[in-house]
């Protein structure tokens, strides 16, 4: 089966992508559309991690893979 047709990246998974917010942001916003922002930053008592809240409505921090993760707490 050929893949000329797929587009470049349209297969990125959210722990492909570089543990840096600037990646993350890329990310999210090719995902979203571009209307995606940073909210919050706060530590996450559950993980002891850096939880960067944004305007998706959702949670990431990079866990201990270096890799961006989805926080649900």
């Amino acid at each position: 089966m050929s893949s000329a047709f797929v587009k470049e990246g349209e297969y990125d998974q959210l722990k492909d992508v570089a543990p840096n917010m600037a990646s993350l942001l890329i990310y999210l916003k090719r995902e979203y559309g571009g209307n995606v922002r940073e909210l919050q930053t706060r530590t996450s008592d559950k993980y002891a991690k850096e939880v960067h809240e944004m305007s998706d409505g959702l949670g990431y921090m990079i866990n201990d893979d270096q890799q961006w993760q989805v926080v649900l707490d």
